[in-house]
């Protein structure tokens, strides 16, 4: 048996992040537990333009970061774009499949790549424990079907995506799994958190990864400390702090989402390999 190889790709661009810890522990946990062999390396994607060959690899997490999610010219996009087209050609044509998931920035930049909606600046920078609302795919998909409806995640992001282009999706094969919270006082469409792109690829607006003591660590920072309080108010400021270990909350979507995505992906993968 060749065992299973794992890529992690960095998108944060040397800024220090909570995410990339939290994917790199659940990765470990998961090759810790693995009957199978597992090795794991991990691609500076935006800052050192290294980008993982599809084909040395069986499982790919591209993580969230900073900035811009359009194009503006840097080295790595090209090699990133062609990274997406890798994985999705290859999936169509061959029988060992590729799994890709995408976090944040990295589900943004696929989405403009793939061209499904109009990703565009927020009106101001989104921070918190955010009630995240399964549509009826959503409710159904394994990797979200054992979370409640809604569900809570960290949400941290300066874009988002609206205005799905459902027509091309369709086309595509792809499903919007989860949207933002209704905001009935605000005339605006509600972005979209989780599509699954295919089979293989799925890809979150929020965090799937992150964990309490990430979260406690990223409200040092003022932006999104002042994001959160913005958006919330103090007092939901000091009960979203109070609701930050909650079993049910982001500790509950930390647990399921990325290692069922792993242990699915690991799964077919030995299938595939057996038959």
């Amino acid at each position: 048996m060749k065992g299973i190889k794992v890529a992690l790709l960095d998108m944060n661009n040397h800024h220090v992040n909570q995410g990339m810890r939290n994917i790199k522990e659940i990765s470990q946990a998961f090759k810790e537990n693995a009957d199978e062999d597992v090795s794991i390396e991990i691609f500076d994607v935006r800052y050192k333009n290294e980008v993982p060959n599809v084909d040395d690899f069986d499982i790919f997490i591209s993580s969230g970061g900073p900035g811009n999610p359009h194009k503006e010219g840097y080295e790595w996009e090209e090699k990133y774009a062609v990274f997406l087209n890798g994985i999705w050609e290859h999936n169509k044509k061959q029988d060992d499949k590729k799994f890709l998931f995408l976090v944040c920035h990295s589900f943004q930049v696929a989405s403009i790549h793939w061209n499904i909606g109009n990703i565009c600046k927020r009106k101001s920078y989104s921070f918190g424990v955010m009630p995240i609302h399964k549509t009826e795919e959503g409710e159904n998909d394994f990797l979200l079907k054992n979370l409640p409806n809604p569900f809570y995640a960290v949400d941290s992001r300066g874009y988002q995506f609206i205005e799905a282009d459902e027509e091309k999706m369709e086309e595509m094969g792809m499903k919007i799994m989860a949207l933002e919270k209704v905001r009935p006082h605000i005339h605006l469409e509600r972005a979209v958190m989780a599509i699954r792109f295919s089979d293989e690829i799925f890809g979150t607006q929020f965090h799937p990864e992150a964990d309490p003591k990430g979260m406690i660590e990223n409200l040092k920072d003022d932006k999104n400390r002042d994001a959160m309080i913005e958006n919330y108010g103090m007092e939901k400021y000091l009960e979203t702090i109070d609701r930050m270990d909650d079993p049910d909350k982001i500790v509950l979507t930390q647990a399921q989402i990325l290692p069922r995505f792993l242990q699915y992906a690991a799964q077919q993968i030995l299938k595939c390999e057996m038959a």
